[in-house]
Parts: C-alpha cells; sequence; structure tokens
C-alpha cells in the first residue's frame, strides 16, 4: 500500500516537475529493496505513469509534432547511454555531478526569463529561433537523457530549464514536451534494465498502479498553475531533491 502512494505521489509530481523517483527510490530502500534492484525496478514502474502525464497534457502538445521529434531522438540515445552507465559504472559514480547538476538547473529555471530574452536577442540577430530551439538544446537533451538513464530524479527540473531558456513557448507547452521526453528516457532505460537486469516486478508493478493515478492527478493540478507560479514550483521540487541527496 505505501509503495503504490509513493507511486501515486512521483506519478504527480513527475507530471508538472519531476524528481518523484526521490520518493519511490528511498521508499524501496526502507522495504529493504536492494539499491540497484530498487533503481531500476523504479525506472520500469514509473514509466506508465509517464505515459499517463502526456496522456493528461496531450492538449498542450498540439503542432509540437516535429519539435518533439527532433528532441525525441536526443532523449532516446541519451537514455540508452544512461542506462548502459548505470550497469556499468560504480554507483558512486554520478555522486558529485548530480547535486551540481539539480542545482544548476534550479538556477536557470529561476533565470529562465531573462536568459531567454538574451538568447532570443541573438537567435534574432541571426533569423530567428527555430521551431526546435537554438542550436544547443538537443545536445543539451541528450545530456539529460544520460543523467535520466542513469538516475532521473529531477530530469524534468533539467529539462524545463533546457526548454525554457533555448525554445520560444509557453511553460505549460514546456512541460508538455518535458513529459514526452523524459517518458522517452524512462522507456527506453526500462527496456534496457528488463533485458538485463534483475526486476522485481512486484514492486514495479506497485509502483505503476500508483503512478498512473498520479500522472492524471499532476496534469490537473499542473494545467492550473500559472507561469510564475509554475516557475516556483519546479524550484522548490529541486531544492528539495537538491537537499535529499545531499543529506
Amino acid at each position: 500500500m505505501l509503495i503504490t502512494l509513493a507511486g501515486v505521489a512521483a506519478g504527480t509530481i513527475n507530471t508538472v516537475v519531476g524528481s518523484g523517483t526521490l520518493i519511490t527510490f528511498p521508499t524501496l530502500l526502507a522495504f529493504g529493496v536492494p539499491p540497484v534492484t530498487a533503481n531500476v525496478s523504479n525506472t520500469v514502474g514509473l514509466v506508465p505513469g509517464s505515459m499517463s502525464g502526456v496522456f493528461g497534457y496531450r492538449r498542450e502538445l498540439a503542432g509540437q509534432r516535429s519539435r518533439v521529434l527532433r528532441l525525441g531522438v536526443a532523449s532516446l540515445l541519451g537514455g540508452i547511454v544512461g542506462a548502459l552507465l548505470l550497469l556499468w559504472l560504480p554507483s558512486s559514480a554520478f555522486d558529485a555531478i548530480v547535486p551540481a547538476l539539480i542545482a544548476l538547473g534550479v538556477v536557470l529555471v529561476l533565470l529562465g526569463p531573462r536568459i531567454q530574452r538574451s538568447v532570443a536577442a541573438r537567435a534574432e540577430a541571426r533569423g530567428g529561433i527555430p521551431d526546435h530551439g537554438v542550436w544547443w538544446v538537443w545536445p543539451a537533451v541528450a545530456a539529460a537523457g544520460v543523467y535520466g538513464g542513469y538516475f532521473g530524479a529531477a530530469q524534468g527540473v533539467l529539462l524545463m530549464a533546457i526548454l525554457g531558456i533555448g525554445v520560444a513557448d509557453s511553460m505549460q507547452r514546456h512541460t508538455a514536451t518535458k513529459n514526452v521526453l523524459a517518458l522517452l528516457v524512462n522507456a527506453v532505460a526500462a527496456l534496457v534494465f528488463i533485458a538485463v537486469a534483475d526486476i522485481d516486478w512486484v514492486v514495479a508493478g506497485l509502483i505503476a498502479l500508483g503512478s498512473v493515478v498520479g500522472g492524471q492527478i499532476g496534469a490537473g493540478v499542473g494545467r492550473r498553475l500559472p507561469p510564475t507560479l509554475l516557475r516556483a514550483v519546479i524550484a522548490v521540487v529541486g531544492v528539495a531533491a537538491l537537499v535529499v541527496l545531499l543529506a
């Protein structure tokens, strides 16, 4: 029951911001699930919740087909690399860089409007911002995919920072794009884990059940948040993630 409730909370937070892993992963550890098994089972279990969040934000995806397809390739490639790194590298490999990435993401989200105006001004001088964003958005999304495939906590914070600065669109439409990109990363990582890792299917199933419900809750809540408040929520969740990881 507690694992399912953790899945609901994670699905809700993932749809609005990201960082749901910071709820489910410690919950699984508290139930005695080994860390690597907990990580891979959690990734598999959260995929249905990500799909639920994408469905909940389907209205905001209208007109974003080319953007999602282009950036989706970056997320897929990054997710594969990240999942393989999880299997090959020691668990301590990302310990130093993960908090730094989350802190950077929070700062960029808060400063996003000011930075975006500067980026837009430079891009206009070169002919304007393409629909898929300025040139560095694709490699940045791929890098976020590597991180997401490896661990994934606050992946959404990083994606919202990248999209908010490098792509000219609204925060709500960025949230919809972020949900698709995160789904692709989680799905490809889950496929790699299913093929080569030890999945606790009971745990994954309980998380999946909760995260599907949470995805719909998150879509309903997130859509009602004005841009400034959504930015504040992302920052708060990012800081909370940073505190948890550092603690």
